[in-house]
């Protein structure tokens, strides 16, 4: 974990970088009230309330804003609103009713086999609209595409953006509407191009340290889209590696069986593994290509992992790395 309060941050502003398990989080004092944006994973959660709570001192956390729901980015919001019990909680308005409800199916925690404690909302975020964070005004903007309801927030003085999975420095998230057979690359074309009118001059990405190149990281992320156009396929092995990944990152170990077990509780990932093997066939029909296994189509994806370094075999046993 870094801590970030650079010359090139609007004043208050601090970034408590976290690692790839959870999202970064933005933590913005002012004169009269403080905000936190985003709350990374729930297995992190005593870390992120012991670091705002040294952060703020004696002050009370005032407002807590999402900018979409993957439990990497509102995993902590249910220990933050019971430590800070007046804290205030905005939510894009997309899932707003799945909250008020809670429904961890609906709002993927279920599907991708990952883990959400319930938090409640208090209110939805306005799209085009300001919002006070801190002494700070910033604009609510649309950024569909990673997910259909995420905004990004941007502060037009600093020229400071806020672009949670939109944009990191080398990327951009998963386009999961594309795994559930919506076509989002476009969506994801629009968000990149609507960044580039901004102007950012430093961007805090969901995940990794804030950047000021910001027309190279357009320029990266516009290449991997096009990439991932030409050939799907591929985005589907990417976004499998990423689940499997952070599975791995929660639990750091797992053996074989371990893994298999949990894919076989994930239907996110089993959909996926699937269309891989259907893509993976040229001309066959989708009969043939849906006789390779689970299992087999769990090992090629954990040896990409090894292969990428992202993670190392022992035996039966899968670390992390």
């Amino acid at each position: 974990m870094h801590v970030t309060s650079q010359h090139c941050l609007p004043a208050g502003v601090t970034v408590l970088e976290r690692g790839w398990l959870s999202s970064n989080n933005i933590l913005i004092q002012g004169s009269a009230s403080t905000a936190l944006v985003d709350s990374g994973y729930c297995t992190h959660a005593p870390q992120t309330l012991a670091l705002v709570q040294s952060a703020l001192g004696a002050r009370a956390l005032d407002l807590l804003v999402n900018t979409h729901l993957h439990s990497d980015h509102c995993g902590g919001n249910a220990a933050l609103q019971a430590a800070y019990p007046r804290l205030r909680t905005l939510i894009p308005s997309g899932h707003a009713a799945f909250v008020r409800d809670w429904d961890p199916a609906r709002l993927s925690y279920t599907p991708t086999g990952q883990q959400c404690p319930q938090f409640r909302c208090d209110d939805v975020l306005q799209l085009h609209t300001e919002l006070t964070l801190g002494d700070l005004r910033w604009q609510v903007h649309a950024a569909p595409g990673h997910d259909p309801h995420s905004v990004m927030l941007f502060e037009p003085t600093s020229a400071c953006l806020l672009s949670a999975d939109a944009l990191w420095q080398r990327g951009f998230g998963v386009v999961f509407p594309e795994l559930d057979g919506d076509d989002a690359f476009h969506e994801v074309a629009a968000t990149l191009d609507l960044i580039q009118t901004l102007a950012p001059r430093v961007v805090v990405p969901g995940h990794g340290a804030p950047f000021t190149d910001v027309v190279a990281a357009l320029n990266f992320a516009r290449a991997r889209l096009d990439a991932f156009m030409a050939a799907p396929n591929k985005h589907l092995a990417h976004a499998a590696r990423v689940l499997l990944k952070f599975k791995l990152l929660d639990a750091q170990r797992m053996t074989h069986a371990e893994l298999l077990a949990w894919a076989q509780a994930t239907p996110y990932l089993q959909r996926l593994l699937l269309r891989q093997q259907v893509a993976a066939v040229d001309g066959q029909s989708c009969n043939t290509a849906c006789n390779g296994s689970l299992d087999q189509a769990l090992g090629a994806v954990v040896t990409d992992l090894v292969r990428a370094g992202a993670a190392t075999l022992d035996g039966e046993v899968v670390h992390n790395a």
